[in-house]
């Protein structure tokens, strides 16, 4: 659990971001305390007036915190496939969410009931894999699809997979965060 002056840190550090990219001269990456260090994967997920506007983020730890949440903030601002980018009369506007994972569990279930009878609604994000095909929900998703049979079914397809797929190559994941706001 991070302290509330850590979380201001954190959000500081997701909107310095998005700043440096609008304006170069006005922000900098600053300089990393021993706990901004850590590889810790995460998600930046935006929003405007209470819209998605981005999300992109990392299921693994691939590098400290600190860049981790630099680069998943400029990412959603700037690079997600289904939003041009945040202009600067947006900025101020955003509303910024951060998802602090933890390590990923894989789960061995042999069913789709197994499976929506293990999920933990609010609590669990989940990836599914199969062949090519992944995708993954953050636990805030509950708040939209609270049904675990519809969380599934959307997040199937959200991958590229029909809404009842299953099959014995299927692989499922789940995770937990320290949410942001």
């Amino acid at each position: 659990m991070f302290t509330s002056e850590q979380r201001s840190t954190l959000l500081d550090l997701s909107r310095n971001a998005i700043l440096s990219s609008l304006h170069p001269w006005e922000a900098g990456k600053p300089q990393p305390e021993p706990w901004l260090e850590d590889e810790r994967a995460s998600f930046v997920t935006l929003k405007k007036q209470g819209q998605l506007r981005g999300c992109i983020g990392s299921l693994h730890p691939v590098r400290s915190l600190l860049d981790d949440i630099w680069h998943n903030a400029q990412a959603a601002a700037f690079s997600d496939p289904r939003f041009p980018p945040v202009t600067e009369e947006e900025f101020e506007q955003l509303d910024i969410e951060l998802s602090v994972l933890t390590e990923v569990q894989p789960l061995t279930v042999s069913s789709e009931q197994e499976l929506l009878s293990t999920l933990r609604p609010g609590i669990d994000g989940l990836i599914i894999e199969d062949g090519l095909r992944r995708a993954t929900f953050l636990p805030s998703v509950w708040e939209q699809l609270s049904q675990p049979q519809s969380f599934l079914d959307q997040l199937r397809l959200k991958a590229g997979m029909p809404a009842g797929h299953w099959s014995d190559t299927m692989t499922c994941s789940v995770y937990q965060v320290e949410k942001i706001k």
